[in-house]
C-alpha cells in the first residue's frame, strides 16, 4: 500500500453509501449509539449487503493492477471505530481492496476530505455532504433507497452527471429560475460560444478522464451529461466541455422530460443531480446521489 496519495483518485465514502446499513441505522435513530455498537459487534460475522455506492466502488478499484495504484477508497464515517469493525470485516468478505478509514464517533468527517485530498465523497448524512461542497470538494447524498446497479457492463465504470450546478455553474439556472424557459433560452443561445464556469463535479469529471486516459486494457469509464436542457441550450454546454478539453461519451438533451427512464438504458453505476425530483426518478432505476448545490437548494 502506497504511503502517499500522490496521482490517485480519492473516494471517501460513508459506511452507509457503501453497504446497505439501513436496518442498523434505524437502531441508532430509535435508540441510542450503544445499542448501535452492539447490534454491529453482534453482526460482527454477517457481512453487510452492498449498498447503492457498492458498484461504483468495485470498479473504480479494478483500475488498480501490480504496475499502478490508481484509485484510493477510504471509509470516511460518522461511525464509532467498535463499528468499524464490521464495516472492515464487511470490505474483506466482500474482497474489496480498502484499507484506510476515518471513523468519527457522531463527528463531523468533512474536515478530513482535506489531508485525504478527495476527489469524491458519497454519504448518506446530507449535512455532510453540505459541508463537503462548502469547502471545495465535489459530494453527493446517496439515495440509499435507490436501486442497485445492472452488472451488464463489467468492465466499465458508467457515470452520468446532471450539467446545471453539478459539472457546470448554476449561471443559466439562476436565469431560468428568475425569469423562466423562453429567458433561460435565450440567455443560453447568446452565450452558446461563452464557457460555463465550472460546477462542483467539473473536477471530478477532470480526474475521471485522467484515470480513463492512464488505465487499463481491462477497464474504462463511459460518461454521459443527462440534462434538462434542450436546443438550442445544448451548444453551450457541448462548447464548454471542448472548452475544458474533456470528452464525455453520452450527452442527453431531454427538455424536461423524466431522467429515470433514459438512465435506466444508460446503466450508469452512479448518477449525480442537483434536483431531488429528478434523483427520485432516477433512484427507481439507478443509483443516485442528491448535489445539494446551486439556487435550487437554496434556503
Amino acid at each position: 500500500m502506497a504511503s502517499h496519495l500522490d496521482n490517485q483518485l480519492v473516494v471517501a465514502i460513508s459506511s452507509r453509501a457503501l453497504f446497505d446499513l439501513e436496518e442498523e441505522n434505524k437502531v441508532f435513530e430509535q435508540s441510542d449509539d450503544r445499542a448501535y455498537m452492539r447490534l454491529q459487534l453482534e453482526r460482527l460475522e454477517q457481512a453487510a449487503k452492498p449498498g447503492v455506492a457498492f458498484s461504483l466502488v468495485k470498479k473504480l478499484l479494478a483500475f488498480n493492477d501490480a504496475n499502478a495504484q490508481r484509485v484510493e477508497v477510504v471509509i470516511l464515517s460518522r461511525n464509532d471505530p467498535v463499528s468499524g469493525l464490521r464495516v472492515f470485516r464487511s470490505v474483506q468478505s466482500h474482497d474489496l481492496t480498502v484499507a484506510r478509514g476515518v471513523f468519527t464517533r457522531g463527528r463531523e468527517p468533512y474536515r478530513y476530505l482535506t489531508p485525504l485530498r478527495a476527489n469524491l465523497f458519497l454519504s448518506a448524512n446530507s449535512d455532510d455532504v453540505r459541508a463537503a461542497l462548502i469547502n471545495g470538494f465535489p459530494a453527493a447524498t446517496v439515495a440509499t433507497h435507490a436501486a442497485q446497479a445492472q452488472q451488464h457492463y463489467p468492465n466499465e465504470v458508467r457515470i452520468a452527471f446532471d450539467g446545471d450546478a453539478v459539472l457546470f455553474s448554476d449561471e443559466a439556472e439562476q436565469v431560468y429560475q428568475s425569469s423562466g424557459l423562453p429567458a433561460f433560452q435565450q440567455h443560453e443561445k447568446d452565450k452558446a460560444t461563452v464557457p460555463l464556469p465550472g460546477g462542483p463535479f467539473k473536477p471530478l469529471l477532470a480526474a475521471l478522464q485522467r484515470l480513463q486516459q492512464e488505465g487499463t486494457p481491462n477497464m474504462r469509464v463511459r460518461t454521459a451529461l443527462v440534462t434538462a436542457r434542450s436546443a438550442p441550450a445544448h451548444e453551450r454546454a457541448i462548447r464548454t466541455l471542448m472548452d475544458w478539453n474533456i470528452d464525455i461519451d453520452e450527452a442527453m438533451f431531454l427538455g424536461g422530460l423524466p431522467k429515470g427512464e433514459f438512465l435506466r438504458e444508460f446503466e450508469p453505476d452512479f448518477f449525480f443531480d442537483d434536483q431531488t425530483g429528478h434523483i427520485e426518478s432516477a433512484a427507481r432505476h439507478v443509483p443516485s446521489g442528491h448535489v445539494d448545490s446551486g439556487v435550487s437548494n437554496a434556503g
